[in-house]
């Protein structure tokens, strides 16, 4: 769900893949084993080869090790792969760009992502929760050279957007820095560290923080999991939110509170946020029935989707059914 078609394509076809500093958990993405030679650098020697089998393993830190192996580098003439490669991400960026703007009940929750990617401030630091905030994050914004981004390392904890924007303001009190949050990670942990920040944002030299809050009363990343891996249809007790008024509870703290409900209203609100000299919760009301289309989608993973869709009342799944084709033939 965080991937795109070229990175997909590039990963299949790929007969040199080098590996720095991760153990990427999701082994079943990286090529078939004995496709292509590796080399892995890791601070952890423990951690060389842990996903894919590597020729050699360089023990040390990514910067120094890079700098070193840079000079080796000889360029190829031959450009054809890459320039394919290229091409199809100009063309992917159309796609998310097109995706973003489908209609939707009442926002699109890719269009803030999409929107912020266009006003993004010189250094910005963001900082992203675990859940399908992680998908349109990874898809729709476009980070510049200066800028930072931290998402949970195994993208599997929940309620580390906010805490990790409140230490980058710590330790970059001068810089802005935007947290991408989702209703359910906001209510386990988030409005609570709105009550650190509305404590020690005037100490800070640069007050732009911005909190953004996708409220669509679902912990929606499980529930579309449940639809595609299971069939399983969304099951309201354990997925439903309670009703919470996120703007308004930040407006009770001190901070800027803005609520949008409008795709209209979105880039301005950003605007608004960016510039209110405070730091702002800012809660987009979105769509829970947006599907997060992955690049490649298996046979049994399409006949688990709609064997769920067919299982929920037809309101909700008739909603779900309906945005999948818009996205699908916005793509």
């Amino acid at each position: 769900l965080l991937g795109t078609q070229p990175s997909w394509d590039m990963m299949n076809e790929c007969d040199t893949l080098l590996m720095v500093g991760t153990s990427f958990p999701y082994a079943e993405f990286l090529p078939q084993e004995g496709q292509a030679r590796a080399v892995q650098i890791d601070l952890d020697g423990r951690k060389l080869s842990l996903r894919y089998p590597v020729e050699i393993g360089l023990v040390g830190d990514s910067r120094l090790t890079l700098e070193a192996l840079i000079p080796l580098l000889e360029p190829k003439k031959a450009r054809r792969w890459r320039d394919r490669i290229e091409k199809q991400v100009s063309a992917w960026r159309e796609t998310v760009h097109a995706r973003a703007m489908v209609d939707a009940k009442p926002i699109n929750p890719q269009r803030p992502f999409l929107e912020l990617s266009k006003r993004l401030p010189p250094q910005t630091i963001l900082t992203c929760d675990s859940g399908s905030a992680a998908n349109w994050y990874a898809r729709n914004v476009d980070l510049q050279a200066g800028m930072m981004g931290s998402v949970s390392g195994g993208l599997a904890t929940m309620g580390c957007g906010v805490p990790y924007a409140i230490a980058a303001k710590v330790a970059y009190p001068d810089r802005p820095v935007i947290a991408l949050v989702g209703d359910g990670a906001m209510q386990m942990l988030g409005i609570n560290e709105l009550i650190t920040i509305a404590h020690r944002w005037k100490d800070w030299s640069n007050p732009t923080l911005v909190v953004m809050v996708l409220n669509n009363g679902d912990l929606n990343l499980v529930t579309w999991e449940q639809r595609v891996m299971g069939g399983d249809p969304r099951f309201p007790d354990s997925q439903w939110l309670p009703k919470f008024s996120y703007a308004e509870y930040g407006r009770m703290l001190g901070l800027e509170g803005i609520r949008v409900d409008s795709p209209d209203d979105v880039g301005p609100a950003w605007d608004r946020a960016l510039a209110a000299g405070r730091p702002v919760v800012l809660e987009m009301v979105t769509d829970p029935e947006m599907p997060p289309l992955p690049p490649h989608i298996p046979a049994k993973q399409i006949g688990a989707y709609f064997k769920a869709l067919r299982k929920e009342d037809a309101a909700s799944g008739g909603a779900a059914l309906r945005a999948t084709i818009k996205q699908w033939w916005a793509g």
